[in-house]
């Protein structure tokens, strides 16, 4: 699964099967918060939603930022990896 980051919109996202899938984030006070994680029911149960997860806190990882979630799925996403969680 090819994953994009566009910065500017500060989205993740992938297209599979003509449906796009994306998280988007928010940077403020050091951490990186996702916001929203979004999967067409089309593309679902593929794993797409935790890939993205994981490629938008590989990046917070990768540039010093404190993953955090204020969105459920990603919320539950950092419970289940605590070693993203407690970085």
């Amino acid at each position: 699964m090819e994953i994009i980051h566009d910065p500017n919109r500060k989205i993740f996202s992938t297209i599979i099967n003509g449906y796009t899938g994306y998280v988007s984030y928010q940077i403020k006070n050091g951490k990186l918060d996702i916001l929203h994680t979004i999967v067409p029911p089309q593309i679902g149960g593929q794993g797409v939603a935790s890939q993205l997860v994981k490629a938008t806190y590989d990046y917070a990882i990768d540039n010093h930022l404190k993953p955090v979630a204020t969105c459920s799925y990603a919320a539950i996403w950092l419970q289940r990896h605590p070693e993203y969680r407690d970085q």
